[in-house]
C-alpha cells in the first residue's frame, strides 16, 4: 500500500495576515480555491522549488470563533533555513515573537498569527552561538 504526503493544513482567523507571516518565511503561494458556496478559502503556500510539500491555508469567510485558540493538539510545522539568525532577526523585525531563541545556533520556535507553531532549525551544522539569541529566554511556550 503506497503513501504519499500530501499538505499539512491550518485553520486561519485573518488571512493577509497569515498569508504575510508565512510569506516572511520565505513560503509562496503555489494555489488558491475560493468556495463561493462553502464560503471558504484554500490558500497553498510552500518554500519554492517544493511546492509539493505546501501547507494548506483554510479560511472561513464568515470567521471561526474558536481561533486563535492554544493549538497545541496539532503540534507544529518545522522548515530549514539558510541561517537560523537571520530568519529570526527577520521575523522579530516585522513584530513576529520568537518563543523559542535560537540559543543554541540550531533551533528557534515561532508562533503564526493563528497561534500555530513553528520550529526553525538550522540547515547542517549548529551555527556558533551569537548574540542577542544565546542569553535571549524562552518567551511563552510554543
Amino acid at each position: 500500500m503506497a503513501l504519499r504526503y500530501l499538505h499539512t493544513m491550518v485553520r486561519v482567523k485573518d488571512l493577509e495576515a497569515s498569508m504575510a507571516f508565512y510569506e516572511l518565511l520565505g513560503l509562496k503561494q503555489t494555489r488558491r480555491y475560493d468556495n463561493e458556496g462553502g464560503r471558504f478559502s484554500l490558500i497553498f503556500m510552500a518554500p519554492p522549488g517544493q511546492e509539493d510539500c505546501p501547507v494548506e491555508l483554510t479560511y472561513n469567510w464568515d470567521g471561526d470563533e474558536g481561533l486563535p485558540s492554544d493549538s497545541r493538539h496539532f503540534g507544529h510545522l518545522a522548515y530549514e533555513v539558510d541561517n537560523i539568525y537571520a530568519i529570526c532577526q527577520l521575523l522579530m523585525d516585522n513584530g513576529v515573537t520568537i518563543n523559542r531563541p535560537p540559543r543554541d545556533g540550531h533551533m528557534a520556535f515561532v508562533r503564526s498569527p493563528d497561534n500555530i507553531s513553528i520550529e526553525l532549525l538550522q540547515k547542517g551544522d549548529s551555527l556558533p552561538p551569537a548574540e542577542p539569541w544565546a542569553s535571549m529566554e524562552n518567551t511563552g511556550h510554543w
